[in-house]
């Protein structure tokens, strides 16, 4: 179906958390609103992750009674983000986020929570938190879109129970609990039938949690202010009038259509993670090809804007915002990318080893931490082997990867080569191509330790952050246990993307930029698009989303309020 009109105030390029923002923001204001998505689907990576929005001193965590300032945020992220560049941009956002938080919550579907126990990344740093900065989207029902449910991106089917059951993060602990506690498990059967009854009229559950829920919200925001999608279509070029951005062209099917857009154009197509070029321009070698995100994400954005004389930021510590992930084959023959962000990791009873099968980090840091110190240890080459490592005890009780707790079936893991299985070390170490010697030697040092909770050579769970992702059930350590029962596992792990860090530069109103730092009128980005203000620095959960929504946001208003427009009359005055 073709856009109903030849001219919008706004267009929109992308459908993701930041894009949508930007566009129920407009539309809340007033303005005509069009998003054109290359994809059958909205959300974007936002509907397969955690849905974490990360906003220092937002309004959610004073209603909590949880303290934080603007103060206490800028003496945090200078030593997280030590480096000047964007720093501007950085301030423009400590400052509008609340704002933009305030906003959503009064002018669209969008309802947060804060999470009042997740740590910063960097607790033990001046101007931390234990918690509150990271808010969570509130679940929402899908059947609210009605037919346009069907359009809302699915949840990774990983992240999944019984072939559609999302389940929120307060719940994960009562499943494990299942036959252990009464309440847990009447929650858990609560929770199951009210599934299959969604089941009986939708081909999945439609209580929607995490960034499920987020992608929803600004969905439903969207269409309930008769904001426009297109689906499916391809933005060709960008239309110019003079040195202004005015509008789009289009590919649908077989047409090539052009569309105006009366105040500006927002990108937000999500970054390049897929971009194989732009991958080898700017990730470091050993990174490889493996991403976590959406696979729309082809440096769409970036290609049109540098039409129009854009310059990039490419002042980031790092190019990308990493996570350790393993790799299979879906029963539909589709590959799977799991990301190891908190469910296994930092549990106590793994490890994680190199090539070499020595350990060669914390397991319990952050998961772009981890996968920094995988690129240091893999001393560029691109295909350098990782593996988690643990036993029976520890795949029972917590899972790996995609394989969830209480898993009886496990062999058929076995049997794809995705889970590697021995019933001792030494045949492990064989299976896997390391010296057995030396992964036996790792394990035993290890285990010495582990006895008594400790970890003398990383100093697993010695922070509020590692413990939070460890099990709080388990003494002293959450995070440490040793690796005593056969049989023993591996699953190899690799470095991957969750989203770029190099962008288009902008300013901070979210106006795309030329090489000399002068805005293009009537361009904007947001999102993955958009440069990372934090310079590829991770210093805590959603530090994606939150500057995504923040921007999409400040975008959006100054759209709204006529910024382009004004400056149009003064260049005719």
């Amino acid at each position: 179906m073709m856009p109903a009109h030849e001219t919008y105030d706004v267009i929109v390029v992308g459908a993701g958390a930041g894009g949508m923002t930007a566009a129920a923001v407009a539309a809340a204001e007033g303005l005509s609103v069009l998003v054109i998505e290359k994809t059958a689907f909205v959300g974007g990576t936002t509907a397969w992750s955690d849905g974490m929005v990360w906003i220092p001193a937002n309004p959610k965590m004073k209603a909590a009674g949880l303290s934080d300032s603007v103060a206490d945020a800028v003496q945090y992220l200078s030593s997280t983000v030590p480096e000047p560049a964007n720093a501007g941009l950085r301030a423009a956002f400590l400052a509008r986020g609340p704002e933009a938080v305030t906003y959503l919550e009064a002018k669209t579907e969008v309802r947060f929570l804060p999470v009042k126990t997740c740590p910063d990344y960097y607790p033990e740093r001046l101007g931390a938190t234990s918690g509150g900065r990271a808010l969570e989207p509130v679940a929402f029902d899908g059947t609210r879109l009605g037919r346009a449910f069907a359009r809302l991106r699915p949840p990774l089917p990983e992240f999944t129970l019984f072939g559609g059951m999302m389940v929120n993060r307060l719940d994960i602990p009562h499943l494990r609990r299942i036959g252990k506690s009464l309440r847990s498990t009447l929650r858990a059967a609560r929770l199951v039938s009210e599934y299959m009854m969604q089941r009986l009229r939708s081909p999945r559950g439609t209580t929607l949690h995490l960034g499920n829920a987020l992608a929803a919200r600004l969905y439903a925001s969207l269409l309930a202010r008769q904001g426009e999608i297109l689906f499916s279509a391809d933005v060709e070029d960008l239309s110019m009038q003079g040195d202004r951005v005015s509008g789009v062209v289009i590919r649908h099917g077989s047409r090539d259509r052009a569309i105006a857009a009366r105040r500006g154009v927002v990108l937000a197509t999500g970054g390049f993670s897929h971009d194989a070029a732009l991958r080898k321009r700017f990730f470091p070698p050993a990174a490889g090809f493996v991403s976590a995100t959406s696979p729309s994400g082809t440096g769409d954005g970036l290609r049109l804007a540098a039409t129009a004389g854009a310059a990039l930021n490419t002042e980031a510590t790092s190019p990308a915002y990493w996570v350790p992930a393993s790799l299979f084959r879906r029963a539909d023959g589709s590959r799977g990318v799991f990301p190891h962000t908190v469910t296994d990791r930092a549990k106590p009873g793994v490890i994680a080893v190199n090539a070499a099968g020595r350990r060669f980090v914390n397991e319990a840091l952050s998961y772009h931490e981890f996968v920094l110190a995988m690129l240091r240890d893999g001393h560029g080459e691109p295909d350098r082997p990782f593996y988690l490592i643990c036993d029976r005890q520890f795949l029972w009780s917590y899972g790996l990867g995609r394989i969830k707790p209480f898993t009886r079936n496990f062999r058929r893991y076995v049997a794809s080569g995705e889970l590697v299985e021995a019933p001792d070390i030494t045949q492990l170490a064989a299976k896997i191509g390391i010296k057995p010697s030396v992964l036996t030697a790792t394990i035993a040092a290890y285990n010495i330790d582990a006895k008594e909770g400790r970890d003398p050579e990383f100093g697993r769970g010695t922070t509020i952050y590692q413990r939070h992702l460890g099990d709080i059930s388990h003494k002293p350590n959450p995070c440490v246990a040793p690796i005593l029962r056969a049989p023993y596992f591996a699953l190899r792990i690799y470095p991957a993307d969750l989203g770029t860090a190099i962008g288009m530069k902008v300013d901070a109103q979210a106006r795309v930029l030329r090489g000399d730092g002068t805005p293009i009128a009537g361009l904007y980005a947001c999102g993955n698009d958009m440069g990372s203000i934090m310079n590829g620095n991770c210093p805590g959960p959603g530090i994606t989303l939150g500057p995504a929504l923040t921007f999409g946001y400040i975008a959006g208003r100054h759209l709204a309020e006529g910024g382009v427009t004004r400056e149009l009359a003064k260049e005719q005055m």
